[in-house]
């Protein structure tokens, strides 16, 4: 799996790690949600057992084996300068325009 990541969203998800070390997660939340889901990057200390590894560049990604048939192989990442939240998207969909980032790390 691979997310292109656009310059601009890199450099805010870089901001958004900071000095502490962490991963960026791509998780899809079910949990008490009203529709069927929505995308959400959180930022985790570490990958757990039954974590892929997600090319993304310079960024470190990760994703649950269990959750990775809801997404495409290649995917891209892209955010605009006013917005803190991300798109991401494929050659043939749109898994979301408002995906935030959680810091879990805390």
């Amino acid at each position: 799996m691979r997310i292109q990541v656009t310059p601009l969203a890199e450099k805010k998800l870089q901001e958004r790690l900071g000095v502490e070390p962490g991963i960026f997660k791509l998780f899809y939340d079910t949990e008490g949600c009203g529709c069927d889901g929505i995308n959400v990057l959180t930022i985790v200390h570490a990958a757990e057992q039954g974590d892929s590894v997600i090319e993304a560049g310079t960024l470190p990604f990760i994703i649950s084996r269990q959750q990775e048939i809801f997404y495409e192989e290649t995917m891209r990442l892209d955010t605009e300068e006013q917005f803190s939240s991300f798109k991401l998207d494929s050659h043939s969909q749109i898994y979301g325009n408002n995906i935030l980032v959680r810091d879990l790390r805390t």
